[in-house]
């Protein structure tokens, strides 16, 4: 037996019976609609508040079609987005949007990383939150085949340009026509190009000659920008583009391979860039087994600054994302879709400058430079560099190595 017995819940029935009249009187005297005389409506409060009535919220989804809850959802495996350390990502957004869907009234909800089952099919809302969706994501698919509405937090297709509208609801912010590569029609951009660009320039910028790219075979947003960067950046300054693959639900072991198969065939490899925080601690110790020491003789930085960055061993040069910032705009927009303003497919980018600091005692940096070439201002919300141990020396030549 329970040691918390269930008290009888007063339903609509109750109170109907109470006061003589049908449960169709007593839900519309409470709720204002329907025709009821002034005093069958005064018995009718009167008998609900002495019977301690409270509508069933169940009970108003159904009449209304509306839950008045959000939900944030993620299609990451598990291997990378899950566990104590990994799922820091997924909740400081989750932080940021809760706090701004409460003060919308509305409920948010958290649907963990899962390859069992549909989160979508668990739960009644009005609209999701979709982070970092693949080209054919199958939570996409799952919400659009519901007709919920959903915003990603991703990256603006290469329609987001010059022509750019501005838009109120979300703050400082340009707005586009482009959708995601999830058929979204409403995204917030994570700033997938500026922050691998920031990463592959400070790499360079400590002295490497000869960096790498370990990226996971998905095609999510982070994972084609830090490509695309990669290459253009490689042809403009001259390496040879040196790239290893892991898939996603391998995790760290997986990227662990990649990056030992990949220091074996090319030992020239002065930095790597991963953007998945996962895939970078697999860097570290696929470096320590070559008997490289990191931040002196191999420059490692991936692209979120959380706790596996952190407590890496070296801590690793990561990516303050501003994701208070951006979480909040999500929301934003979403309620904004939900009141009614389909008007138009829009990609909102945040404030796209960067900045550079220096943290866990580490020298400060200069501050990167927008797309103008001016100095970025403190407190953007941008991008912005966070400097630690993982690359804070300077490669050797190795082009003198056996001369």
């Amino acid at each position: 037996m329970s040691d918390f017995p269930r008290a009888h819940r007063v339903t609509i029935a109750d109170v109907a019976r109470e006061a003589g009249v049908s449960r169709t009187t007593v839900s519309h005297a409470l709720s204002g609609q329907g025709k009821v005389n002034a005093a069958t409506r005064a018995k009718v409060k009167e008998v609900a508040e002495r019977l301690n009535y409270r509508p069933s919220a169940r009970a108003r989804s159904l009449r209304s079609g509306k839950s008045q809850t959000l939900a944030l959802l993620s299609s990451m495996p598990a291997a990378v987005s899950a566990g104590p350390s990994q799922l820091g990502f997924f909740t400081e957004l989750a932080m940021g949007c809760a706090r701004t869907a409460l003060l919308e009234g509305y409920v948010f909800v958290l649907a963990p990383p899962t390859e069992a089952a549909d989160p979508v099919d668990l739960l009644d809302i009005d609209g999701a939150i979709l982070l970092e969706p693949t080209a054919d994501d199958p939570l996409a698919e799952a919400l659009r085949d519901r007709a919920i509405p959903y915003v990603t937090i991703d990256g603006p297709s290469s329609g987001a340009g010059d022509d750019a509208l501005t838009s109120d609801e979300a703050g400082p912010a340009r707005a586009s026509t482009a959708s995601t590569g999830a058929a979204s029609k409403w995204s917030i951009d994570l700033h997938h190009r500026a922050t691998a660009q920031l990463l592959l320039n400070h790499l360079l910028g400590e002295g490497a000659t000869q960096p790498a790219l370990l990226v996971s075979r998905s095609l999510r947003g982070a994972q084609i920008a830090a490509r695309e960067v990669y290459a253009e950046t490689a042809a403009a300054r001259g390496f040879t583009q040196l790239i290893a693959e892991a898939d996603e639900t391998s995790g760290e072991d997986g990227a662990f391979a990649a990056a030992e198969e990949l220091l074996a065939a090319h030992p020239d490899i002065d930095a790597v860039l991963a953007p998945i925080d996962t895939f970078a601690t697999g860097a570290v110790r696929a470096a320590q087994e070559f008997g490289r020491t990191v931040g002196e003789d191999l420059l490692i930085a991936t692209r979120y600054d959380g706790l596996r960055a952190r407590t890496s061993h070296p801590p690793l040069t990561a990516v303050d994302l501003g994701l208070e910032a951006i979480s909040g705009a999500a929301v934003e927009m979403l309620v904004t879709v939900l009141d009614g303003d389909h008007s138009s497919n829009a990609t909102v980018v945040l404030d796209g400058s960067t900045e550079s600091v220096a943290r866990d005692g580490g020298d400060a940096k200069p501050a990167a430079t927008n797309e103008s070439g001016s100095a970025a201002s403190a407190g953007s919300s941008g991008p912005v560099l966070v400097v630690r141990e993982s690359t804070a020396g300077h490669p050797p030549d190795r082009s003198k190595d056996g001369a």
